[in-house]
């Protein structure tokens, strides 16, 4: 008992010598802790959103191909308007498009997939911003914390103290750590969505393809049949 007592004691002792020394990097530490707290909730909003995405119905697209070789348009808006998926707005757009020429269909769903995709993008230009801009906050820290060093040294005279000296290095050593640790993490954050970003990309890119295959395939099956008749 007493030993899981001096244990938590050092934990407590752990946290607040932390807490201790994250004030000591001075004004500058706000801006980067809101820049973390802003790149957090950034990263986890879009990584569940991008993730959900991702999600493809195996069956959606044979389930759209039998609807529109049948001349069922109708059950395919539906199923479409029925699955929450980038994929089922692009082919939504194309079927109500189905009677004008392949090329504006084409077209059409290619400015639904930008309109996607840059909803998928959402944030992640400020995520980019805090890689860049945390490590440049620390850096200004460190500067400020070594002027304020140099002026302590300056003003102390005959009589300087190795404390004079503890907060402005304090400042310029704590803020740097703080700035490339924020960096870091939005850095291999951004780059983990954009990764994933690029995967939905590809989903609808194979999607749009395949469903232009149904149109080809469908035009080319309609003249035969009237030709017969």
């Amino acid at each position: 008992m007493s030993i899981n007592f001096v244990l938590l004691q050092a934990v407590e002792q752990q946290q607040i010598d932390f807490i201790e020394l994250a004030m000591k990097g001075g004004w500058v530490m706000f801006p980067i802790a809101l820049l973390s707290i802003i790149a957090i909730f950034i990263f986890s909003e879009r990584f569940l959103a991008i993730h959900r995405a991702s999600k493809v119905d195996a069956h959606f697209m044979s389930n759209i191909r039998e609807y529109i070789l049948n001349d069922r348009t109708d059950a395919a808006i539906a199923l479409c308007q029925a699955s929450a998926i980038p994929q089922a707005r692009l082919i939504e757009k194309g079927i109500k498009r189905i009677g004008a020429p392949l090329s504006d269909i084409q077209t059409a769903i290619e400015n639904e997939g930008n309109l996607e995709v840059a909803r998928l993008e959402r944030g992640l230009v400020i995520l980019a911003m805090t890689a860049g801009g945390a490590p440049m906050l620390g850096f200004l820290g460190t500067v400020t914390g070594m002027v304020r060093a140099f002026f302590n040294m300056a003003n102390a005279g005959n009589n300087l103290d190795i404390q004079l000296l503890s907060s402005g290095i304090y400042e310029a050593m704590v803020t740097t750590i703080a700035g490339l640790i924020v960096g870091i993490i939005a850095y291999f954050g951004y780059n983990l969505l954009i990764s994933q970003v690029q995967r939905v990309v590809f989903q609808l890119e194979a999607s749009t393809m395949e469903f232009m295959d149904m149109l080809y395939s469908k035009k080319k099956v309609v003249p035969q049949a009237l030709i017969q008749e």
